[in-house]
């Protein structure tokens, strides 16, 4: 039987967004702020000489910068106040994640409702603030040494880059949250997101233009926008993908009256972890090709052998990138998901598996399906990661249409417009009300 919830969503159309004024507001605010986040991607660091600069990124781009410089919306090769983007506080808060699951008195707050909740917001705050000042002094030291991009080199600098940096991230990381909590959707992910998309169509020009020079044939141009198509597709039937567990609730007795017990669904997603593997996954393989760009040839020569095999396209560089990106799927997923603890929840609330016994079996068997359905969720993640860097790697296409950037984009763009929809259906709902309030007034 359909609900009269599943009944209006199945109704629910955008054409009632004229009339959500509140919706309107927070779709405005979300844009004015991301406007802001756009700007400040413009404004550069003081003390860099951007000629210089320029020809060191193109020698750094292949590395983890250009990684970075992919999710800052180009910030890091303009060397803007937001170079760092939003990237430390991601970091830490995945650090504060895995130390909740390690550590006792961590996890005694998480299970302190919404005080325990703001404790760790506010550790996290704090250990964004550490990674960012030591994250800038890295950039700082790193400019210095690669030739003449700054200016006057010394202390002054290093300061003048760390607290700007410093800040930079702490601006965005404040921007973030007031577009979570006055906007739509999460406001982390939609900065990454803009940056993403802000750059995309320089990179599909970039794309033509080789086309036009004969780097690129017509054909595998028009097979790339093929392929981008159908991978978006193919992430979107991936990621509203779910596994839902039947959960029973038994006859319960309130007064005089019995109520029939009710059943629901326990939804476990086929890609719980999201899209923080592929970038984990990019990040650590990038590195040594980062360090080897920095030294330019002066390194140690195992260094040399270890860019060398693991470079972009090379066969040992994707056998690690889908066996990281496989590691990470099912080591996220296990800290964002705990089986104990859904199935102590169920237990406490009276509900139950049909034919698992409740609490340690229940737990077992929620692992059991988790794991199961991980796989099939590391194995989409690989496979979307994994086939459009063979192109980039074999046919020269922009890192921006990477398997990693499709995956947030799709993400994010599914969210937001999953928070859209639930604001205009609650706006549906308060009209529905309304309406029935006057028909009941109308009939007194």
């Amino acid at each position: 039987m359909v609900s009269a919830a599943e009944q209006l969503a199945a109704n629910l159309n955008f054409g009632a967004l004229g009339k959500a004024e509140e919706l309107k507001k927070r779709i405005w605010f979300t844009l004015g702020a991301l406007i802001v986040y756009r700007l400040g991607t413009y404004i550069p660091m003081p003390g860099i000489n951007p000629d210089a600069l320029a020809d060191v990124f193109k020698n750094a781009q292949q590395g983890i910068i250009g990684l970075f410089n992919m999710f800052s919306g180009g910030a890091v090769e303009r060397m803007a106040i937001f170079a760092l983007n939003i990237m430390p506080y991601i970091s830490a808060s995945i650090i504060i994640q895995l130390l909740t699951s390690v550590s006792p008195t961590l996890e005694a707050l998480k299970k302190e409702g919404e005080a325990g909740r703001k404790q760790l917001n506010q550790y996290t705050r704090y250990l964004t603030v550490v990674l960012a000042v030591f994250q800038a002094y890295g950039i700082s030291v790193g400019l210095e040494g690669s030739g003449s991009v700054v200016a006057e080199p010394g202390w002054f600098f290093r300061i003048t880059t760390v607290i700007t940096l410093t800040g930079g991230t702490m601006f965005l990381m404040w921007l973030g949250e007031q577009i979570t909590s006055r906007g739509i959707g999460n406001g982390t992910s939609l900065i990454i997101f803009g940056g993403i998309v802000a750059e995309l169509p320089g990179a599909f020009v970039r794309t033509l233009q080789l086309g036009r020079e004969g780097a690129i044939s017509t054909v595998l141009i028009l097979a790339a926008l093929v392929m981008a198509v159908v991978v978006i597709a193919f992430i979107v039937f991936m990621e509203r993908a779910q596994r839902r567990l039947l959960i029973q609730y038994p006859k319960r007795q309130v007064g005089n009256r019995i109520y029939e017990g009710q059943s629901s669904h326990l939804p476990l997603k086929l890609n719980t972890s999201g899209v923080i593997p592929p970038i984990f996954a990019s990040s650590l393989l990038l590195i040594p090709t980062t360090i080897a760009s920095f030294m330019q040839g002066s390194g140690p020569e195992w260094l040399q052998t270890i860019t060398t095999h693991i470079g972009h396209g090379r066969p040992a560089y994707m056998v690690l990138y889908v066996l990281l990106i496989v590691f990470f799927c099912f080591f996220y997923t296990a800290i964002v998901f705990n089986p104990v603890e859904t199935a102590d929840n169920l237990k406490k609330h009276g509900g139950f598996i049909p034919g698992i016994r409740p609490g340690e079996r229940t737990a077992e068997y929620i692992d059991y399906v988790l794991t199961r359905i991980t796989v099939v969720g590391a194995a989409y993640i690989a496979a979307v990661c994994l086939f459009p860097e063979l192109l980039i790697s074999y046919a020269s296409l922009p890192f921006y249409f990477g398997g990693t950037s499709l995956l947030i984009v799709v993400s994010v763009t599914m969210d937001t417009v999953s928070q859209i929809q639930g604001h205009l259906l609650a706006h549906q709902y308060e009209g529905l009300v309304k309406k029935a309030k006057l028909r009941g007034g109308r009939r007194k």
